[in-house]
């Protein structure tokens, strides 16, 4: 759950692939699923979720303020991969939001960006690996 102005959202994380999330608002509890018990949630579907609830954090913050109505709204990650090292190379991002007006959509992809999340990626941190 995300405290969005004091007004509770929670959300849903559906593994729609194996490369692939999608996040979307839901009531109850903040739920992650999958389409059969045998897919696991790994740690790149993390990543890609991660992505996704920032971005959906900013833009919901955004239309709230904005007085825009987030009927509809989702938002569904994909990456791939890239070897020698092996690691994601591309993640891709699309938010669906059927009730924003098409005046708004410059601003909401401008929005969109300034996830932290999605900063960081742009910007890497140095990672530092040590033993205890």
């Amino acid at each position: 759950m995300y405290d969005f102005n004091r007004e509770i959202v929670s959300v849903k994380i559906t593994l729609t692939g194996e490369n692939s999330v999608r996040l979307e608002p839901t009531d109850g509890p903040m739920t992650i699923e999958a389409p059969t018990p045998d897919r696991q949630y790994s740690p790149f579907h993390m990543l890609g979720s991660s992505l996704a609830y920032c971005t959906f954090s900013v833009l919901y913050s955004w239309a709230t303020h904005a007085d825009l109505p987030v009927d509809g709204m989702h938002i569904d990650v994909a990456w791939t991969f890239s070897e020698e090292p092996h690691r994601v190379q591309q993640l891709t991002l699309t938010f669906h939001w059927p009730s924003l007006p098409p005046a708004r959509l410059a601003a909401a992809k401008r929005v969109a960006a300034m996830c932290t999340v999605h900063e960081t990626l742009l910007h890497p941190p140095t990672v530092a690996i040590e033993a205890a």
